[in-house]
């Protein structure tokens, strides 16, 4: 998909926040802050917040083994059915993706999402990450935090902090899913 049909689909013409060589910058610089913050990859377990955490959580894993020699083992978690808004967004229709976690009992546990907004789908995602075992510790690390938080919630590692209006819609296109790899902000648009 060419940058001009991506704009006239997203209604994006300002270009995007973060491009190709961004994200891939901001993606490195996570990957070392999370071997940082856990003092190695001893016990290490990424887990991607399905739909695009689970690729960005890949990603991750690649970027470790690059500088650690060793790659964390990773999985992917589907939230859907632990979500408090379920029925408001009408979820019950959205087809599920799989859950696929290595063992996290006493593991430290790094959660990957792509955009921290409100909280919910973080909260969701800790419900759900009890359902499969009882990780020592849990981190949240997140591309973009656009802010707007409903809950008590705050990343612990963050790629990039933006200033957004509620109604601005933040899109992470990810190669994986959707053929390039950018962030853009479509002022005013619609919430997801």
């Amino acid at each position: 998909m060419s940058e001009a049909s991506t704009q006239a689909i997203t209604g994006d013409t300002s270009g995007p926040l973060l491009d190709e060589a961004g994200v891939r910058r901001t993606l490195q610089r996570l990957a070392h802050e999370i071997v940082e913050a856990n003092a190695g990859i001893d016990e290490l377990v990424l887990v991607g917040i399905q739909r695009r955490g689970a690729p960005l959580a890949t990603r991750l894993a690649d970027a470790i083994e690059a500088f650690e020699d060793e790659r964390p083992p990773t999985g992917s978690l589907d939230v859907t059915l632990h979500r408090d808004d379920f029925a408001d967004r009408g979820l019950s229709q959205t087809p599920q993706r799989p859950t696929e976690l290595p063992d996290i009992d006493g593991k430290n546990v790094v959660l990957i999402d792509d955009v921290l907004f409100t909280g919910r789908t973080v909260r969701a995602a800790l419900d759900a990450l009890n359902s499969y075992g009882r990780p020592r510790v849990v981190r949240l690390a997140v591309l973009v935090d656009r802010g707007h938080r409903e809950l008590p919630i705050r990343a612990d590692i963050v790629g990039k902090n933006i200033p957004t209006a509620r109604r601005d819609d933040v899109q992470v296109l990810l190669v994986e899913e959707d053929g390039r790899d950018a962030v853009v902000v479509i002022p005013g648009g619609s919430q997801s």
